[in-house]
This record gives C-alpha cells, sequence and structure tokens, in this order.
C-alpha cells in the first residue's frame, strides 16, 4: 500500500501573512509563514512589543497546557496557543520545514478550521528541499487509557486515523471516523470542520478569560435545546464534530517533529490524550523507528524504507 509523498524535504516557496483574531484571548493577530531550511522542522516565533522573540520548536517536548486547545511552551508570557489547527494544515500538506512569526499570543482562530491556513500555503506553494525526508514508523501497540478513553499507535503501512467521539448531547452522540490520510483526503474530508461548543459552557468560560473571541464566525455552537445555533449549519452533514476532533489530532501528532507511518486509533480523546499518547510513544525507543525512503520515485511502500540513526533526527527533542 503507498504510503503517501514521499522523497525530500519541503519548505514553502514564500512568505505568506494571515490575520485574525485569537479564539481565546479575543486579541488581534497576523502570523506569517517564512521558508526554512532543509531540517529546520515547524519553528514558532512569537514577538513582544519590546523586540524580543520567544522561539518554540513544534515538538512534543514543548507542548504545555493542552486543556481546552495546545499550546507550545510552559510559561503564558513565552508560549503560543491554539497551534493544533495550523500544525494539522503543515502536516496534511507536507510542509517539512517552516518559520511560523506571530505576533500575538496564540493563533487566529480564522473560521475554527484549518482550511484558511491550506489556502494560504497553497497560495504561495511547496518546493523541494535537498535533503531527504525522515519518518517515524511506528513498530507495536502502544496504548494509554484515562478512565473511559483510550488512544493507541499500531503499525500499519500508510498513515492511518481512527478517531470516535461520544458525546451525552443527543445532536452529537457516537460518532466514527477513519481513513488513510493523504493531503487530498485532509482538504476536502477533514480541512473544513470547525471547532464546536455549547451555550451553556459559554459563561464559564468567559469567566475563566477564554473563549472571548469565540463567535458564530468561528464555531459551531449548540444551544442548550441541542440545536445548531449557526444560520448555514454545518458543513458535513451530522459528523463535522467528529471530523473536527480528527483534525485535531492530526494537529497534535504533528508535534511528533516528522510525519508517522501507522495507525492512530482514539476513543473520547482530545488534546490532552493526543499529547500523552504521543509522548508515551516517543518515550518507547522499541515501539517505533525513524526511516527515510530509499525509492527513487514519489510514491512508495513500506519495504522502500531503511532505518537511519535516530539519535541524530530526534525531532522530539527541545
Amino acid at each position: 500500500m503507498a504510503i503517501g509523498l514521499l522523497g525530500f524535504q519541503t519548505t514553502i516557496a514564500n512568505p505568506v501573512t494571515l490575520s485574525g483574531i485569537g479564539v481565546h484571548s479575543g486579541a488581534n493577530v497576523s502570523i506569517t509563514f517564512y521558508p526554512a531550511e532543509a531540517g529546520t522542522g515547524v519553528v514558532f516565533q512569537r514577538l513582544h512589543g519590546n523586540g524580543d522573540v520567544t522561539e518554540l520548536r513544534a515538538v512534543s517536548s514543548q507542548v504545555g497546557n493542552t486543556d481546552l486547545c495546545t499550546v507550545l511552551g510552559f510559561s503564558p508570557a513565552r508560549s503560543v496557543a491554539t497551534v493544533e489547527h495550523v500544525m494539522a494544515a503543515i502536516y496534511a500538506v507536507g510542509l517539512d520545514n517552516v518559520v511560523v512569526e506571530v505576533t500575538g499570543s496564540e493563533m487566529p482562530i480564522m473560521d475554527g478550521s484549518s482550511y484558511p491556513f491550506i489556502e494560504a500555503i497553497e497560495q504561495v506553494g511547496i518546493v523541494s528541499l535537498s535533503a531527504k525526508r525522515r519518518y517515524i514508523r511506528v513498530t507495536k501497540p502502544v496504548r494509554i487509557e484515562a478512565g473511559g478513553s483510550w488512544c493507541e499507535f499500531r503499525p500499519y503501512d500508510g498513515t492511518r486515523f481512527e478517531v470516535e467521539i461520544d458525546f451525552e448531547c443527543p445532536l452529537i452522540g457516537r460518532q466514527k471516523w477513519e481513513g488513510d490520510l493523504t493531503a487530498a483526503t485532509f482538504k476536502t474530508e477533514l480541512s473544513r470542520a470547525r471547532t464546536f461548543g455549547f451555550m451553556r459552557d459559554v459563561e464559564r468560560l468567559w469567566a475563566s478569560g477564554h473563549a472571548l473571541g469565540s463567535s458564530l464566525e468561528n464555531s459551531v455552537v449548540i444551544s442548550d435545546d441541542n440545536t445548531v445555533i449557526n444560520v448555514e449549519g454545518l458543513r458535513y452533514a451530522k459528523d463535522e464534530f467528529v471530523r473536527h476532533k480528527t483534525l485535531d489530532a492530526v494537529g497534535d501528532l504533528a508535534l511528533a517533529g516528522a510525519q508517522f507511518i501507522g495507525h492512530y486509533r482514539s476513543y473520547r480523546g482530545g488534546h490532552r490524550m493526543n499529547a500523552n499518547a504521543l509522548k508515551a510513544l516517543l518515550s518507547d525507543p522499541s515501539a517505533y523507528d525513524v526511516v527515510e525512503s530509499s525509492a527513487q520515485r514519489q510514491r512508495a511502500h513500506s519495504r522502500d524504507f531503511v532505518p537511519v540513526n535516530a539519535p541524530e533526527f530526534a525531532p522530539w527533542s527541545a
């Protein structure tokens, strides 16, 4: 089975800027994607008003708070929040090296999905670099559990997601999305799925300083009588909710620091469970290896991959 786009590392062809508001801070923010050299990975640079810059690598070891979103960094003054939608877009289009400059404390929420970031990247294009791309290949099952929730990685000849949610809300209920992840699949089936929330939680979130920028323009809102308030309704029939949770999982697992070859499954997961599952995988050297393609073509099978020296790569390190 083909496992997707292979070959050499990539970067964005030209800088591109997007502006919007932070869904939690409510503040105006701009981000700019800049090209980066091979081996750079994804790096966030938060600009401070005094000319100072906080630089954070988009890797598992830099994940701090995961309560309502995924945050890179461990201090509010030196962190970047809500990176998951941007990271999902970067991962899905196969962008290996990019510097993301941000003028605030979190990513702009845009329309609540990854689609605006996909559009921006496609607008300027992606170019290949001279270094080979490396992957994290899952070699044995790794599973974590917490209460009634669980997540696991399993070996697989490709990259596959199987995400299931289960809400007491009758509008959502139990939903599942599963499929092999490609750039085309992500764009058509997942990228436009928006973040969602309940009207009953709004006052509590506002009181805690969260969701200050949330609106019907960037969130699917469910009323107390279990109906969608948004006039336009859902973008994906009734299962936009699980599609967005899958989008989140793609973005959270992109913090491995490299694309992975394997099957990710979750039941009632979320940012914290995704982050902990990834840490469990990367903390067990016997559960994965780092490989690159030996094939001289764009698509290959798992037999075309050869192990490389993992310590030299260490995508998950600080």
